[in-house]
C-alpha cells in the first residue's frame, strides 16, 4: 500500500514528500511547489476553466480537468499533462499554440494555458468545438477565432503514457487521512471503520471545500480506483452503471431512447467537469438540482448500496429523502445504478431552463416518460428538479394525463396540477412563481413534443 502521493507529471515521474496534505488542490501545489504557473486559478470553483489540465490515460485518451477541484490524493497513480508539457526540448511551441497565435486567438492571454490544453485535449476525443471550449471562459470575449482556430486543429499522435495498475493507498498529513481503495471489498471495510468520513467520487463537489472554502476536511475515502464502481454492464433491458463512472465515460452509451438523457448530461458543468464528475455523486450529494435527478426518476432507475453488511436495491426516489439527505446508511456506498432503457413506444423528454446553456446550474429542470396508445396517455412519469427541497415525481400531474387524450386540455389540467406537487423557493435563479409558470410552459411544450416531433422547440414552447 503506497504512503506518499506518485503520479507523472508532463510525462516525468514525481513522488510528494511524506506528509503532503491530500486534500491541497492539484492547482495549488502546480503553481506553489512544481512552480508550474502556466495553471492559472480564475474563479477557483470550476467555472472559468483558466486551470485546465489533462489526465492522460493508459488507452490514449485525454482527460481536461480543472485543477482547482482536483485533490492531489486523487491523483495518485495518473499522468498530468500542463501547458508547460506541450513545449518539446528544443522544439519550440506546440502545434495547438501556433494554430491558436496564427488565427490571432490570443487576447489579454490570461484565459489562453487553459483554452489550449482544451484543445489539446479536443485534437484527441473530438467532437463539437463549442462543446469542448464551453468550459472555458474567455474574458476577452474572443470566441469566434478560438473556435475557428479548434476547427483546424490535428491530433499530434502523441503516444499514450505506461501507467501502473490501481493499487490501495492512505496519505496521511496533519489532522488528516485520505484512503484510496482499490477494490469493493477493501473500500467497504473502510466504510464500516470511518462511517463519518466523506465520499470522494469526481470531487467536482467536494472538491470546492478545499479550493473555495479553504478546508482541510480529517477524513476522506476516494472511489476512483475502486474497479467495480468504474464499470458498466449493458443488457437489452438496460444499463448498470458503476457509481463512480465519469461521464464522459457514460455519455457514449447513452443512446437510442437514452439519448435525450445523454443530451441533458451534456449540459451538465463542461468537459472539464465531466472528466470527473459521477452519477453517484450527482445522487449522493441529493442536491434539488441536481442534472442527472428527475431523468433518473422518470426513467425508474434504481440504486444498488453495498456494506459489509451486504447489498440492498431501492428505487432512486426512496433514496432521495430530503434537502441533500437519502437514504443512505452511515456504512452504506452507492454501488452502482440501474438505468433502464425506454420500453417500445415510450418517449423520454428531458428539459432544463438556466440562464446560460452551458457550464450553468438549473432554475428548473424537468424529464417525462410517456407512453401513447390508440390516442391516450397509456402511462406517464413526470420528475422535477429546483422545485421544492428535493428532485421529486410530479403525482398530481401525473394523475391529471393518466388516460387523458393527447390533446392540450390534457396538458393543461396536468399544469393546473402541477401547483399540488412542488413548493418552489424565491433565489437569485428565479422566484418561486417563475419557477412554477416555467415548469407549467415545460408541460405544456410536452405535448407539442409528442404531438408534433417535426416542431422546433421555440415553436413547441409557444
Amino acid at each position: 500500500m503506497s504512503d506518499r502521493i506518485g503520479f507523472l507529471l508532463n510525462g516525468a515521474p514525481v513522488r510528494l514528500p511524506a506528509g503532503t496534505s491530500p486534500t491541497m488542490t492539484l492547482l495549488d501545489w502546480l503553481r506553489g511547489q512544481a512552480s508550474l504557473t502556466g495553471t492559472k486559478e480564475g474563479c477557483a470553483e470550476g467555472d472559468c476553466g483558466a486551470c485546465t489540465v489533462v489526465l492522460e490515460a493508459a488507452d490514449g485518451s485525454r482527460a481536461p480537468i480543472n485543477a482547482c477541484l482536483a485533490m492531489l490524493g486523487q491523483m495518485h497513480g495518473r499522468a498530468i499533462r500542463t501547458v508547460e508539457g506541450l513545449r518539446q526540448p528544443g522544439l519550440g511551441p506546440h502545434p495547438v499554440q501556433h494554430r491558436l497565435a496564427e488565427a490571432d486567438a490570443t487576447q489579454c492571454g490570461f484565459c489562453t494555458p487553459g483554452i489550449v490544453m482544451a484543445a489539446w485535449a479536443h485534437t484527441r476525443e473530438g467532437g463539437d468545438p463549442h462543446e469542448a471550449l464551453a468550459g472555458n471562459l474567455c474574458r476577452c470575449t474572443g470566441y469566434r477565432p478560438i473556435l475557428d482556430a479548434l476547427t483546424g486543429m490535428a491530433d499530434d499522435g502523441a503516444p499514450p503514457p505506461v501507467l501502473p495498475p490501481p493499487e490501495a493507498a492512505c496519505f496521511t498529513a496533519e489532522g488528516q487521512v485520505f484512503h484510496r481503495p482499490a477494490s469493493l471489498a477493501e473500500l467497504l471495510r473502510l466504510r464500516a471503520a470511518h462511517p463519518a468520513a466523506l465520499l470522494l467520487a469526481g470531487g467536482t463537489d467536494l472538491g470546492l471545500l478545499a479550493s473555495e472554502h479553504r478546508q482541510r476536511p480529517p477524513a476522506i475515502i476516494a472511489l476512483d480506483a475502486v474497479p467495480e464502481l468504474q464499470a458498466c454492464a449493458e443488457d437489452a433491458a438496460g444499463l448498470t452503471i458503476g457509481a463512480a463512472l465519469p461521464y464522459a465515460r457514460l455519455l457514449p452509451l447513452l443512446t437510442g431512447g437514452l439519448a435525450p438523457f445523454a443530451a441533458l448530461l451534456r449540459r451538465l458543468g463542461s468537459r472539464q467537469i465531466r472528466s470527473l464528475g459521477t452519477l453517484g455523486g450527482n445522487l449522493g450529494t441529493a442536491s434539488p438540482i441536481g442534472d442527472a435527478l428527475p431523468a433518473l426518476l422518470a426513467l425508474g432507475a434504481r440504486l444498488h448500496l453495498a456494506s459489509v453488511r451486504g447489498e440492498r436495491e431501492m428505487p432512486v426516489e426512496d433514496f432521495l429523502a430530503g434537502y441533500r439527505r437519502t437514504a443512505l446508511a452511515p456504512e452504506e456506498v452507492i454501488r452502482a445504478i440501474r438505468l433502464p432503457r425506454p420500453a417500445a413506444g415510450e418517449v423520454l423528454a428531458c428539459e432544463k431552463l438556466s440562464k446560460r446553456h452551458d457550464q450553468d446550474i438549473a432554475a428548473v429542470s424537468g424529464a417525462f416518460l410517456l407512453r401513447v396508445e390508440d390516442g391516450r396517455i397509456a402511462s406517464v412519469r413526470l420528475a422535477f428538479g429546483g422545485m421544492g427541497p428535493m428532485a421529486a415525481r410530479a403525482r398530481a400531474a401525473e394523475a391529471a394525463l393518466t388516460g387523458a387524450s393527447l390533446a392540450p386540455a390534457a396538458f393543461e389540467a396536468a399544469a393546473a396540477a402541477l401547483a399540488q406537487d412542488v413548493a418552489p423557493l424565491s433565489d437569485a435563479r428565479g422566484s418561486a412563481g417563475y419557477r412554477l409558470a416555467a415548469a407549467q410552459g415545460l408541460l405544456r411544450r410536452l405535448y407539442w413534443r409528442l404531438a408534433r416531433p417535426d416542431l422546433p422547440l421555440e415553436v413547441q414552447a409557444l
